[in-house]
């Protein structure tokens, strides 16, 4: 499994982000690969489709998705059980993490 991690330089919350994905994989005793991908500037952001700072995707597909016609560097938050916050908490991560296995379990059986 690949596990890409989307973020500007200057985020304030991707390092935390991170650390709270590697506690989720951990915790879930899911083998994965994590790339960083900083996003350089509004025109890299359009090409990837830049969701916003820090930004999950596994294979390929965002945990969190959204619609959006334009993308650019911008932050990310989430709604997590303390409010909103610049980064999913490790629980918020292990659901959305278990959640995908369970529906793409064909691509990992």
């Amino acid at each position: 499994m690949e596990v890409e991690l989307l973020y500007f330089d200057g985020c304030p919350s991707w390092e935390e982000a991170l650390a709270n994905l590697n506690t989720a994989l951990a915790l879930e005793a899911i083998k994965a690969q994590i790339h960083l991908t900083c996003v350089r500037d509004n025109d890299h952001a359009a090409q990837v489709k830049f969701l916003g700072s820090p930004s999950f995707r596994v294979n390929g597909i965002d945990l969190w998705p959204e619609e959006r016609t334009r993308y650019n560097l911008s932050c990310r938050v989430y709604a997590t059980p303390q409010g909103m916050k610049g980064a999913p908490s490790v629980e918020m991560l292990r659901q959305a993490l278990r959640d995908f296995l369970k529906s793409n379990q064909t691509q990992f059986t």
